[in-house]
């Protein structure tokens, strides 16, 4: 996914080229992932940030190529970001407590 470096700001139909999916795809996945809200110009018109454009990569990979539902596909994205922002030894804290409750269901 190639962007270019001297634009912050890009249209619906520039996104759908770059993401390689047709714009009503994208509006459709607005209303199904809420992390994905792009700001509005006066026009109304969609604009995408950088930003936008990578969580949109980060949807199409997840159902195209990982074969996930959309609420797979949502439920991961919200993980991601949750865990992005963890310190390490919270998250290390939560995969172990995770890992036993795993263990006691499995015993």
């Amino acid at each position: 996914m190639e962007l270019p470096d001297n634009k912050r700001f890009f249209r619906i139909g520039e996104v759908s080229r770059i993401i390689g999916v047709r714009p009503y795809v994208l509006r459709y996945w607005e209303t199904e992932f809420p992390t994905l809200r792009p700001k509005r110009a006066d026009s109304r018109q969609r604009i995408y940030q950088r930003e936008d454009i990578e969580t949109i990569g980060e949807i199409k990979r997840l159902l195209y190529e990982e074969k996930l539902t959309v609420e797979g596909a949502r439920r991961r994205l919200r993980v991601a970001k949750k865990t992005h922002f963890m310190q390490p030894t919270t998250l290390l804290r939560e995969i172990k407590e995770e890992l036993n409750q795993i263990l006691k269901v499995l015993q």
